[in-house]
């Protein structure tokens, strides 16, 4: 076959590659939807009482806002980190809500435990949270890693990783709404142990889907 025509051939074969979306894109896209997701799951399960009280309190507030923060910006570097254009550096994104976030948890414990003494210290058992924030952050990391599917050849872990974490401090923003702690230190084991449990789900079951390529 003469070049003219086997270029002529290979040209008539190629097919078109879909364009992704930009990183920021699909980072708003699944947090918006994921959003939804979590305000629906947390109407359904109830809303509690003294919200807004619990919401005047500086401390829970930072705490709340530090978490949807952490989501959004855990799905952020996810997406860019499963671009091979886009830095390593994108990992320290959610450091500083992250860190902001288990300060508020700090500040909130301590002044607790001036306000109530040992009673402060008492971390209970609640397992609703933990079954929410986990069962429903594994749902939602299970989404974002079907939309970074294409990470696969390029940094599936740390795509894994913030993906859980982004996942999990969302659910735990809903989680807060609607199941009741009043002290910051059960807070701070129970969501960090739904947080850690929602990212090891992740890591352990999200891997098959980091294998297809982009267009796949």
């Amino acid at each position: 076959m003469e070049s003219e025509a086997l270029i002529a051939e290979l040209a008539r074969r190629l097919k078109p590659v879909r364009v992704l979306p930009s990183p920021a894109r699909q980072a708003a896209a699944w947090f918006g939807l994921a959003a939804a997701t979590v305000t629906a799951v947390t109407l359904l399960d109830g809303v509690r009482p003294d919200l807004a009280a619990r919401l005047a309190v500086p401390s829970e507030l930072a705490q709340w806002l530090a978490s949807i923060a952490t989501a959004l910006a855990g799905a952020l570097a996810a997406a860019m980190l499963a671009r091979p254009d886009r830095p390593v550096a994108w990992a320290l994104l959610p450091l500083a809500p992250l860190v902001a976030w288990l300060a508020a948890l700090g500040f909130g414990a301590a002044a607790d435990v001036a306000r109530l003494g040992p009673a402060a210290m008492e971390v209970g058992e609640n397992w609703g949270c933990v079954v929410f924030t986990a069962g429903l952050g594994l749902v939602l990391t299970l989404g974002l890693l079907v939309m970074l599917r294409h990470a696969g050849p390029v940094r599936p872990v740390p795509v894994l990783i913030f993906g859980g974490l982004a996942s999990a401090a969302l659910t735990s923003a809903g989680c807060s709404v609607a199941h009741r702690i009043d002290a910051a230190l059960p807070v701070l084991v129970w969501h960090g142990a739904a947080v850690l449990l929602a990212v090891g789900l992740a890591w352990a079951f999200g891997g098959r889907l980091l294998v297809r390529p982009p267009g796949g």
